[in-house]
């Protein structure tokens, strides 16, 4: 019997397929797993200011995670063959902002820098772009594998602390020593690992055991990283995700029920700690300069620029003036692309954020509503919507749970 009747008739009488059959698919999800564990690395920060273990010279460092993304492009090529795309607003607008950042680097005083920057977006979008017939899985692929990458990650930061404590918390904030990442970015992954652990849970798609261990390794790592914006972030996706999920779980209410009856006992009996928490030993001028944030913000508007520079910017830099990080994505957006890619990014985010609104009640939905509420409110005072970053790569993870099948399509 030849094998592709063999096949038919096994799919025909319901036996499980053998395992000839499931095989490609396997090695297919498991490329794309890879694909995406290759884009994390390439925006995992290699913080060489601060000491680390691993005896990687800061140069080589940054050529792996750079490496990392022509990795991706050749291997997402190896897995969607032919190649086959999704139509996608959110992926059009993502080209156009790649565009745009080109079009203003080509003006840029640091004119190599500002030209691989942009390559490196344009590169991001278009790998982003080949993993989009992925988008669609009704197992929630790209979301569980950017979950595993995160305790992967996580894993990292804690075995550090085990290994070197008195080097991983580096100015009494914890960072990575492993695979150096600084404090903010481990507190960001701790927080995005919390929210997607917390949402898939009150969906349901998540045992409590490992959601129980998730939280209690992702949240103490978030307060030993003292990131105040990663923080208030989660706690406002967790809300609105969980206000998503109101009418449909059970979990979810009570959840909230006792979220609620917690902060207002926390708030009553813990409020010094939490505000010396908070404070980081700042005191009140610094707060309130937001750690020296507004005095370069405020130098960047009353920068000169030309009509040019007020539209399209003066190309894609390191997020920094005058030596002195940006630390703020609409700031520095605005400092890099100009206006028009400001618009572009806001579209961006409310593209997503309509799409969300419009799909029915479930866990793609508050997915979604957590990653781009945690982006919006991370924004502020941290950048990454216009660069190829966690923030762009996690919104990108947002739009995919809210893309529209064409009626006739079927999720895989």
């Amino acid at each position: 019997m030849s094998i592709g009747l063999s096949e038919r008739l096994t799919h025909r009488i319901g036996l499980r397929p053998t395992r000839r059959v499931v095989a490609p698919e396997v090695r297919r999800r498991r490329r794309v797993q890879l694909v995406w564990g290759l884009l994390v690395l390439n925006v995992m920060t290699f913080f060489a200011g601060a000491p680390y273990l691993l005896p990687i010279p800061g140069m080589v460092g940054k050529l792996i995670a750079q490496g990392a993304l022509v990795g991706a492009l050749m291997l997402v090529l190896t897995v969607n063959r032919p190649v086959r795309v999704r139509p996608s607003v959110f992926v059009f607008l993502l080209f156009l902002l790649a565009s745009e950042a080109l079009l203003a680097s080509i003006r840029a005083e640091f004119l190599g820098g500002s030209l691989f920057r942009a390559t490196r977006l344009l590169t991001f979008v278009v790998v982003l772009w080949l993993l989009t017939p992925w988008w669609t899985r009704r197992d929630l692929l790209l979301v569980r594998t950017h979950l595993t990458v995160l305790w992967f990650i996580l894993g990292s930061a804690v075995l550090g602390l085990l290994v070197a404590p008195g080097t991983a918390m580096f100015e009494d904030r914890l960072h990575g020593v492993i695979w150096p990442i600084p404090p903010t970015q481990v507190g960001h992954y701790a927080a995005v690992a919390t929210g997607l652990t917390g949402v898939l849970w009150l969906s349901g798609l998540l045992r409590r055991s490992v959601a129980v261990v998730s939280v209690l390794v992702s949240v103490p790592v978030l307060l030993l990283t003292h990131t105040r914006t990663a923080l208030v972030a989660l706690l406002a996706g967790l809300v609105i995700a969980g206000l998503s999920l109101f009418t449909a779980r059970t979990r979810a209410r009570r959840f909230l029920a006792i979220g609620a009856a917690m902060f207002t006992v926390g708030a009553l009996t813990l409020g010094s700690v939490v505000t010396t928490w908070l404070a980081r030993g700042q005191d009140s001028d610094e707060v309130t300069e937001l750690t020296g944030r507004r005095a370069v913000w405020e130098s960047i508007l009353a920068a000169p620029r030309s009509t040019f520079e007020h539209l399209f910017g003066f190309g894609l830099s390191n997020k920094s003036f005058n030596g002195l990080p940006i630390d703020s994505n609409w700031l520095g957006t605005y400092y890099d692309v100009g206006l028009v890619g400001v618009a572009i990014t806001i579209m961006l985010v409310l593209f997503v954020l309509a799409a969300a609104w419009f799909r029915p009640q479930g866990p793609q939905r508050a997915l979604a509503l957590f990653l781009v509420a945690y982006c919006v409110v991370a924004s502020f005072t941290e950048s990454g919507l216009s660069e190829a970053s966690p923030y762009l790569l996690e919104l990108t993870l947002a739009a995919s749970l809210v893309y529209n099948l064409n009626p006739r399509e079927g999720a895989r």
